[in-house]
C-alpha cells in the first residue's frame, strides 16, 4: 500500500476558464449594477462638495493652531529658549 505523494494529496487540475467569457460576464453584471445606482443630483453634489471643503478648512485651521501652540511649548519648555 505504498501511495505516492501525487496520489495521496492530488487535487484535480483546474479547468482553464475562458477569459473572454468571464470578462464579458463581469462587464454585463457591472453594467446591470450601475443601472441600479441612484445617482446624486447637482444640488446634492454641490452640497457634498461644500461640506467637504468646510471640513477641510476646519481641520486645516485646527492643525495650524496646534502647530503654532506646540512649537511655542516645545521651544519654551523643552528647549528653554
Amino acid at each position: 500500500m505504498s501511495e505516492t505523494h501525487s496520489e495521496r494529496g492530488a487535487r484535480p487540475k483546474a479547468q482553464p476558464a475562458a477569459a473572454p467569457q468571464r470578462r464579458s460576464n463581469f462587464l454585463a453584471e457591472s453594467y446591470a449594477e450601475l443601472k441600479k445606482v441612484e445617482w446624486p443630483g447637482q444640488a446634492q453634489v454641490i452640497q457634498g462638495t461644500v461640506v467637504v471643503l468646510i471640513a477641510c478648512l476646519v481641520v486645516g485651521v485646527f492643525l495650524y493652531v496646534n502647530d503654532i501652540v506646540w512649537k511655542h511649548v516645545v521651544s519654551k519648555v523643552f528647549l528653554g529658549q
